[in-house]
């Protein structure tokens, strides 16, 4: 049988909630600066999606780091901090395992950049203005 890809809108309430919960508790730890790394202190960095499998023992964390400074620095900084992560995870939520945290590059924004970048060429605009009917 085939897997399905899972979509938002296929998740269940109870992955987006976890997920939800996860983001925020990262959200805070980089917020309050309870991390203890030089890099992480310096950067704003902002989690925008938690997704969690669905046996809600892994995580994949989107993050950006503000204003798109030093992304993969900051990136490799939270990759070296997962350990701290997890633990603090596990312990404010309480869940029965672990989940296991990875941290990834949220390109979400690079891409609505590009596609605004394709909406204002003068070509697609014209084909856009165009009424067939």
């Amino acid at each position: 049988m085939a897997r399905h890809q899972t979509t938002p809108e296929t998740r269940s309430v109870r992955l987006l909630k976890v997920g939800e919960q996860v983001r925020h508790v990262i959200s805070e730890l980089l917020m309050r600066q309870e991390v203890h790394d030089e890099v992480l202190t310096a950067h704003s960095v902002s989690v925008t999606e938690v997704r969690m499998s669905p046996d809600l023992r892994h995580a994949a964390v989107y993050v950006k780091s503000l204003l798109g400074a030093d992304e993969a620095e900051v990136l490799q900084a939270l990759r070296t901090n997962t350990a701290y992560f997890q633990r603090e995870v596990a312990g404010r939520l309480k869940m029965k395992y672990a989940a296991k945290i990875k941290f990834l590059p949220d390109e979400s924004f690079d891409e609505a950049g590009r596609i605004d970048r394709l909406l204002a060429d003068p070509r697609v605009a014209r084909d856009l203005g165009r009424d067939d009917d």
